[in-house]
């Protein structure tokens, strides 16, 4: 059996590219390829990727999960957010299973969540 490496990266639909990549961008997110007028764009953060897919408005962007991005600073990002002008949908908590965390739902609907391990 192969061995999985690591993950490349997430894509993400969008049925508006501009707002998308303006969210992103605005919450850290550096533009690796495309923009706000491609129909395919990736975003970095640290050594991972970020893909927005531009998808007709016929086709629905439905919850599916999150996408979780260790961040060195949740409190910092938190406010990060905040400045941007959006709403996180709760302040950083400290989970059970060991991070401190929020989330924040993107303009598609995506929830996004940033974490950082506890310390033990």
């Amino acid at each position: 059996m192969p061995t999985i490496e690591r993950l490349s990266a997430i894509t993400l639909a969008t049925h508006d590219m501009a707002r998308a990549v303006a969210f992103y961008r605005s919450i850290g997110f550096q533009l690796a390829k495309g923009g706000a007028d491609a129909a395919f764009t990736t975003l970095s953060a640290g050594g991972d990727a970020l893909n927005l897919i531009l998808t007709e408005p016929h086709v629905p962007l439905a919850w599916w999960g999150r996408v979780i991005f260790f961040v060195d600073d949740v409190d910092a990002m938190h406010r990060a957010v905040i400045d941007a002008g959006y709403s996180p949908d709760f302040p950083p908590s400290d989970a059970p299973w060991g991070e401190r965390y929020f989330h924040v739902t993107d303009p598609d609907g995506h929830e996004i969540s940033f974490a950082r391990p506890l310390p033990a």
